[in-house]
């Protein structure tokens, strides 16, 4: 990791990550936390270890948060406050419908990575006497529902936390390693487009044993190169 401009003035400098970066440190986070709790490392992360990863990480969690003064497609909040530990907010449209279990662990996992990743940046701020109302937007990360897991990389800070997200819920080795199971048994060389039969199959592999949605199987796939748009891709194991 290496500090750069903040070129949307946020801060004076920025942290910048290579995917790989995060990639590593998301999964020693990962066995970290299974290996303190006395587990063997698995691919496998539960949505009560996400609160417990959060919590760990020393930041404060409501899983069931009215977050509507923020705007209808708000689904987490993490606020800073100088001297106090983060706080982390979980919009209760998810906590209240089992039906978006999904959703939520994509949002815990994307709010860890504002805690983990970003807490030092206002801290800086703070510390040099910039002190934000609690509700002001100018200390909090606000994360709506279609930047959660897709955010535009000018918009580096939800683009970082949106790339945790999945290197936390889908450590890249044991994704890495299922696709190239499935590709090595059917004498598959080449990167499977996502809407090909075998790309399908490989979603649902990941859906089932990452236990997460279809669209951050999908984002994580493509941005990982395992899967493809189109027939034309390069060699998986070049």
């Amino acid at each position: 990791m290496r500090m750069i401009r903040d070129s949307k003035g946020r801060f004076p400098e920025r942290p910048y990550y290579t995917n790989d970066e995060l990639d590593r440190e998301c999964e020693q986070l990962v066995w970290d936390l299974h290996r303190r709790r006395n587990q063997d490392p698995r691919p496998h992360i539960t949505t009560d270890e996400l609160h417990l990863l959060i919590e760990l990480n020393g930041a404060s969690l409501d899983s069931c948060a009215d977050l509507s003064i923020y705007g209808q497609d708000v689904e987490g909040v993490t606020a800073f406050h100088p001297g106090e530990d983060p706080e982390v907010s979980i919009s209760d449209r998810l906590a209240n419908d089992p039906r978006r279990e999904n959703r939520l662990r994509t949002t815990l996992a994307h709010e860890f990575g504002h805690v983990h990743f970003h807490r030092h940046l206002w801290a800086g701020k703070f510390q040099h006497g910039q002190l934000f109302d609690r509700k002001s937007p100018e200390n909090t990360a606000i994360c709506k529902r279609d930047t959660i897991l897709q955010a535009r990389e000018y918009d580096w800070m939800e683009w970082q936390a949106g790339y945790v997200c999945g290197a936390i819920l889908m450590p890249v080795t044991q994704i890495r390693l299922l696709v190239s199971n499935y590709c090595q048994e059917l004498n598959l060389h080449a990167a499977v487009p996502v809407g090909s039969d075998n790309g399908r199959r490989i979603v649902n592999a990941v859906m089932e044993t990452f236990q997460v949605s279809r669209e951050a199987a999908e984002v994580r796939l493509k941005v990982l190169k395992l899967l493809g748009e189109s027939d034309h891709q390069g060699s998986l194991f070049g």
